[in-house]
């Protein structure tokens, strides 16, 4: 399991934070134009400074103000009156898989129906793979991304589906990230097609010790041709013994109990919400960020939106203004997976999310930063506050605006990762 920080509690700045090459001095980024810090002050969540400069010290943020009061630095990066805003938390991602589904991909665009069974292909084909070739897929997609400005991913496993081949797929997330994902629970394999619950068993049992020293969470695919409420709240429960938060696949392929099973363990993510009953949304709605437990825990369960896999099987999209207006908490994320959305761009989902979904440039900006962050119970990212990691992005543009205005255009000029230039 990864050291410093655990499930149980939300991550605070410094928890996880070790010294890296490059980060010895400090840097001052000023003539910032627009300097999006998320600290949520009323009436402005994206808590925008202008004209403005910040101190990177031992790769955290150690000061925020205006240009003409900031303090002396080693080093100096000018932004040029651009924006700056925190790196993206991209909190759900299939990055440990081997293959391509393509001619997939094509057939839906001929009006072939997503169901999700395409999983089983890449199945097979993951298990085939070596552990160097699954290294330099993970590899590839986490470069693709931090130059698209993600700089914390979550990675989850899911195409093993047997003890060896999950083990191993946590194990080379791990090599990559901090926030892995035990989901031997995505299908039941075909050997087992016929005995689901000896597969359930075995996702309890043996696969879960398995797995568990490799990951900080639990995820279950819970819908229909999947796993249904008994099978993924034992599963779930079973990864709450020993240890793993709790992160459920909901309500991508249909009404169903994924959102209402999330709520009652306490998860700090439902991912997908495509269809939501008013239930559902109320259930979310009472669970939003302003909710803390007396220790000062999140007890959050955020509303993960994945508008990459409506783009790519033509769905429906979420219903993002019902759930915001419902005050519930929303985070973005690309769900990057080789069958039902491979996009590592998280500036595409922001656009989508603002032309198909309601969304306000800011809200999707919000969700895509400090949404992401609170969906992975992080509180050392996704914001640009002293004490926070020094993780941003330096835009080829004057405003985060752009990201929506400007869709598919690359205009993330520059990315700090730890305070290092990446």
């Amino acid at each position: 399991m990864s050291t410093g920080g655990f499930p149980g509690r939300p991550v605070r700045p410094g928890d996880r934070l070790r010294p890296v090459p490059g980060t010895s001095g400090s840097l001052l980024v000023d003539n910032i134009g627009e300097l999006v810090t998320n600290e949520g002050r009323p009436g402005d969540p994206l808590g925008i400074r202008r004209g403005a400069a910040l101190l990177v010290e031992d790769g955290q943020v150690a000061w925020v103000g205006s240009s003409r009061d900031a303090p002396a630095a080693d080093r100096r990066t000018d932004a040029g009156g651009a924006a700056v805003l925190p790196g993206f938390v991209d909190s759900h991602a299939h990055l440990v898989f081997a293959g391509d589904r393509a001619a997939e991909f094509a057939a839906r665009m001929a009006g072939e129906p997503y169901t999700g069974g395409g999983i089983r292909t890449t199945v097979g084909a993951t298990r085939a793979a070596s552990d160097g070739d699954l290294r330099a897929t993970v590899g590839r997609l986490r470069a693709e991304m931090l130059r698209q400005g993600t700089t914390t991913v979550e990675i989850k496993s899911g195409y093993g589906l047997n003890v060896a081949d999950e083990a191993r797929s946590l194990r080379i997330a791990a090599e990559f990230t901090e926030d892995t994902t035990f989901l031997g629970a995505h299908v039941v394999p075909a050997e087992y097609a016929d005995r689901p619950d000896d597969y359930v068993g075995m996702v309890c049992g043996p696969m879960l010790a398995a797995a568990a020293p490799y990951a900080r969470w639990i995820d279950v695919f819970c819908e229909r041709g999947a796993f249904d409420a008994d099978h993924a709240r034992a599963i779930l429960a079973c990864g709450q013994a020993v240890g793993l938060g709790v992160r459920v696949h909901a309500n991508q392929l249909g009404p169903g109990p994924g959102v209402q099973l999330g709520v009652e363990l306490g998860a700090a993510s439902v991912d997908h919400c495509t269809h939501l009953t008013d239930a559902d949304i109320d259930a979310l709605a009472s669970r939003r960020i302003d909710c803390m437990c007396a220790e000062g825990e999140h007890t959050v369960t955020v509303a993960t939106l994945l508008p990459g896999a409506e783009f790519s099987t033509r769905s429906p999209y979420p219903d993002a203004r019902r759930l915001l207006d419902a005050g519930v908490t929303v985070a973005l994320a690309t769900d990057c997976n080789p069958g039902s959305s491979y996009t590592s761009s998280m500036p595409f989902c922001i656009a989508l999310a603002v032309r198909e979904m309601r969304m306000t440039p800011a809200e999707a900006v919000w969700a895509a930063t400090a949404g992401g962050a609170a969906a992975l119970r992080r509180t050392d990212v996704g914001r640009l506050t002293p004490g926070a990691r020094a993780d941003l992005i330096i835009l080829d543009a004057p405003s985060h605006l752009h990201l929506a205005y400007r869709p598919g255009v690359p205009l993330i000029r520059q990315v700090l990762h730890n305070g290092v230039p990446r």
